[in-house]
This record gives structure tokens, sequence and C-alpha cells, in this order.
């Protein structure tokens, strides 16, 4: 398995030339913390904790996994020692407030260390992503009290955090939840129910879990309109500071497809002492604070999959010897020629570089709006509501496409176990399953973030996009702007034909999402190339003219993949939904 390499220096193009991450801090309020030489030190302190301690233990943390035993889950050797190294490092507390003891620095930072994390071992950095949206939650919706009681020791690392939703009769649709929460009449609730998929329900990196938990009070009305939240610790904090046992535990582990060194958990919860957070029935409003947050968590992990096969196909295709090309012998000294003289080997090393660094800068411009939106700006809050979807179901559906073309890089090497991509296949699989599926992002992005808004945000969103191109090259700017035409004349013909007919926005929705994401990346591709072409006058290196090639191989390769989108929904639902329910279950009596 070739060894991870931090991708730096297509960070730091991306963060200070592409949106001049400098200018971009001096606007907020905790920018001033984060000069370019503190940035630099922060990263290059991540880069040496994720290639030297968690890389390593990627491929023997997936053979070992996770175990099971009544008194409680083990991760695979080496885990909690390199949690340990994580909490000492202060990692855990980077972007919370300053009266939680934390750096409060601004939250681009953190992302920029999370990918570096996620792509070293993503099993490992899971639990950390959650314990971040469980750190939100409380800081947006919890009381003095929880604050005072949870904070500092999750901003610390010393705790892990958990988002408990999913139930064995109940996934996306929450409207089925059965968790029951009965008030005890003294501030807290007892809680009894089954949660299951939750990752890090149970492990041995600390000795204390806060779940974050939804259920139902009695007489609450039916639905999600029905629904709390509460906080559930693993055990419960005593006023002398120790740990008393709550009636909380994992049942079992899920024998899962990948992510096997993450505790995936079925957790029991029989008469858990809970507190709530915010208002009874108000839950699920509170909740998506820590959704958001794992939706964006997750968008990274697409852009984590598509690292990971890039980084590995890429040396394996200049290694790999196998044929000679069909222009001419290029390595006459040897028996054959690289893997990557051949054009078809180069389409999928070039596919899966324009999935990366694509979905790197999407990302980091949504970190950069997500900065803004902690300022009060609402345009970036809007814009954030807009892409949020967008990026989760994009580039998670990406990631998948890239880890997949990565194992094809390497024929039948890429199916054994010893060179790590088909272990990137497993892993990347449920980026478009959990936080909510790609269809549901689809009908997220397009019923409540486009129509109901009236395309309000997203023609405020082209604007943005349409002032740019004059700094972009000629050679993308004119395709740029005929794709902004096409997507706001379809996004009112969608609204039109909805209007008529609702089975419409559903048929339309996973085509619209593909769609729109696909423009997104050309914009961050054109004003990639424009960068590079610049910038690579005075410095005339492989990376900028590759970046190029790159953003050309992505226009006229990959962006047509658009305009196939285009006429799936200009099809119509009749195909989609013409077929009757019995006959379908005709069809297999």
């Amino acid at each position: 398995m070739p060894a991870y390499k931090a991708p730096r220096k297509d960070i730091d193009f991306v963060m200070n030339e592409l949106f001049d991450f400098e200018a971009h801090y001096e606007k907020l309020s905790n920018g001033d913390a984060v000069s370019r030489d503190i940035r630099d030190a922060i990263l290059n302190e991540a880069v040496k904790f994720c290639e030297q301690v968690l890389a390593p233990l990627h491929q023997s943390g997936d053979e070992e996994g996770c175990h099971w035993s009544p008194e409680g889950v083990t991760t695979p050797a080496g885990f909690v020692d390199a949690y340990k190294e994580y909490v000492d490092g202060g990692w855990a507390s980077i972007t919370m407030p300053e009266e939680f003891d934390g750096q409060n620095l601004p939250h681009s930072l953190n992302l920029a260390v999370g990918e570096l994390m996620g792509q070293a071992n993503h099993a490992w950095a899971m639990i950390t992503a959650l314990s971040s949206g469980a750190r939100q939650t409380l800081i947006a919706h919890g009381s003095k009290e929880q604050q005072e009681t949870y904070l500092s020791k999750l901003v610390s690392g010393e705790w892990t955090g958990t988002m408990c939703l999913t139930e064995p009769q109940c996934g996306s649709d929450l409207s089925f939840l059965k968790t029951r929460a009965e008030n005890n009449n003294d501030g807290s609730y007892s809680i009894t129910g089954t949660k299951i998929f939750i990752s890090g329900g149970d492990h041995d990196y600390t000795d204390n879990i806060v779940h974050i938990v939804l259920a139902r009070v009695p007489g609450a009305p039916e639905g999600t309109k029905g629904i709390s939240l509460f906080v559930v610790p693993k055990r419960l904090p005593q006023a002398d500071g120790s740990l008393v046992d709550n009636a909380v535990s994992c049942g079992s582990l899920e024998n899962k497809m990948g992510i096997h060194a993450n505790p995936t958990c079925v957790m029991n919860f029989d008469g858990s002492k809970a507190f709530l957070i915010g208002e009874e029935n108000r839950g699920l409003n509170c909740m998506f604070t820590f959704m958001n947050s794992a939706r964006l968590d997750t968008s990274l992990q697409g852009l984590t999959h598509s690292e990971l096969a890039l980084q590995g196909a890429m040396s394996y295709a200049l290694d790999r010897e196998a044929g000679r090309s069909l222009s001419g012998i290029k390595a006459p000294e040897r028996p054959a020629d690289p893997l990557m003289v051949h054009p078809d080997v180069r389409r999928m090393i070039l596919t899966i570089k324009s999935f990366s660094e694509g979905s790197r800068a999407f990302i980091y411009y949504l970190a950069q709006l997500s900065d803004l939106e902690k300022e009060g700006d609402k345009l970036a809050g809007k814009l954030m509501g807009l892409l949020t979807p967008i990026s989760k179901g994009f580039l998670t559906e990406c990631g998948i496409e890239a880890a997949n073309l990565g194992m094809q890089v390497y024929g039948g090497h890429g199916y054994i176990r010893e060179w790590g991509m088909e272990q990137n296949v497993r892993d990347a699989r449920i980026a478009t399953l959990y936080e909510g599926t790609t269809g549901i992002q689809s009908m997220d992005l397009l019923g409540r973030k486009v129509l109901l808004d009236g395309a309000q945000t997203l023609n405020a969103f082209i604007d943005i996009i349409q002032t740019s191109l004059p700094e972009i090259d000629a050679e993308f700017q004119t395709v740029l702007q005929s794709q902004l035409t096409d997507w706001q004349t379809l996004t009112q013909e969608i609204m039109a034909k909805a209007g008529a007919n609702i089975d419409e926005l559903g048929a339309s929705a996973f085509d619209y999402l593909m769609y729109s994401g696909y423009i997104i990346t050309a914009w961050m591709w054109g004003r990639m190339a424009s960068v590079a072409l610049v910038n690579g006058k005075s410095n005339d290196s492989a990376f900028y003219r590759l970046k190029v090639e790159t953003a050309r191989f992505y226009f006229q390769k990959i962006l047509p993949r658009a305009h196939m989108h285009k006429m799936q929904i200009e099809s119509g639902s009749s195909s989609v939904m013409g077929t009757s329910m019995d006959d379908f279950r005709e069809s297999i009596a």
C-alpha cells in the first residue's frame, strides 16, 4: 500500500493562491490570530501527526477491526495511543470558544486539519468529527448548566460525542421514531429505546461518551413535530468530579462493508438518565446543527477517497510497466512502458485528479462561507444552505467513482487487500448513505433550497459566479457562461413542471443535484486554471502546467455529463412513474 503523503502543495495552492485566505481572515473577528506563519505551523504539525501516527494505522486497523464484549468496545491496536496524542496536541479545541478553553480559530482552518486526518485514517478520524458536532450542538442549544458540565471535557477531547438518530424501524424518516423519554420531574428524563448505526457509540478512547439523542416525551405530537433532543452521557458526572455509570450500553457492533476500525454500534438506553436540550418537541430544529456539521464532514470524505485514489493510482501508473505506447516505445531500455503512457489509464487518472482537486476547491470555498456565516453574514448562511446538500451528495458520489477508478488502474492487484485500493472502495461506499442519502440531499436541494425559495439564493449564487467570469481565462469563460444560462432556464422549467405534477420534482432531483455539482466544479476548475496560467508564468513548474491540463480535461471530458443530466430532467417523470405498484409486485410473484 502506498504511504500516505499529505497533499500540502495543493492545499497551499487553494488557500493562498485561489482563495486568498490571508485576506479572508482579515475580515473575521477571530482572524487576527491566524497569520500565515501560524497557519503554516498548525498545518505542518498536522502533516506530521497524520503521516507519522495516523496513516501507519490505516490498513492495520481495517484488518484488525473493533471488538465487542460485555465490558465494552475496544478499537484496533494503536488507536487509543493516537487519540491520546491528538488530545495532547490540542487538536480538539481548535475552533472552540475561549470560554470553554478553546483556541477560537476559524472553522476553515479546522477543516483543513480535518481533511488531512480523514485521509490519513478515515475510521479513526470519524470519532473526532462527531465530537465536533456534539460540541457545536451544545454551544448553540444547550443550557448554561449543560455547557458547564460537558463542553470543557468535549473541547479538550477528554470526552467524545455521538449523534443518535436511527432506530431499527426508523432510518431517514424520523417520523417513525419510538425511543421514549419520561420526565422525572427533577430536571432530568429517563430514556428507553434502541439506536442503531451509531458511529463511535462505544470505544476505549475516553472514559466517557456524550450521546446526543432524539426521543419522544409522552403525549408528543405524531411525526417529526413530536421529537425532542437530549444529552445522555455514558457516565454521569458527579459534583466531586467522579463518574457514575448510566444505563447506556452497546448491544453489538454492526458487521459492515467498510470502515472496520470505526465502531458502529447498536446502542441500548434502558431508563438512561438524560437532560433536555432546548424545548420539548423542538428537538429536530436543534439537531439540524449537528446534522449540517455532519453533512459538511461527509462532503470532506468524498474528497478523502478521491485523494487516496489519486495518490495510489498515480504512483502505480508511473511505476508499473505493462505493454507499449501506441505512438511509439517510451522506455526502450525497459521490457515495457509505464502504465501512464496508455490513454485509458490517463483517462482514469485525470478523472480522479479532476474530482480530488475540484472537490478540495469546492469544500474550501464552503469553509470560507462557514466562517462568514459564523460572523453573522446572512447571504453566506443562505449559500451554505444551498450548497451543503450539493457538496454532500455530489462529492461523495465522485469519491465513490474515484475510488473505483483507483482500483481499476491497478487491474487485478487493485482487488487484492495489500494494495489498499479495495479498502478505499469499501470505506467510500458509506458516504453517499449516511447523513441523508444522495436522493434525500437532492430533494432537500430542489424542494427546500430552490423551489420554496423561488430560486432566489440560487440566482444570488449564479450572480457571484457571473461576477467572477471576467477573471477567468477566455478558454473556460464562454463555456461557463453558457452553463449558467442553462442552469437558470432548467431551474425555471422544473419549477413550472412541478407546479402541475409534483412527481416531476422527485424524478428530477438526483439529476439536478449532479448537474449543479458538475457546474460548480467547472467554476472551480476555471478559476484554478486561470490562477495557474498567471502564476505559472513566473514559476514554470509541472504543478501549474498539470493544473491547466486537468482543467481542460474536466471541461472537455467530464463537464459534458451535465448535459446528460439536463436531458434526463427534460425527459420528464413518465418513464420513472409510469409503472404501477401492482405491476412491480406481480413481476416478482
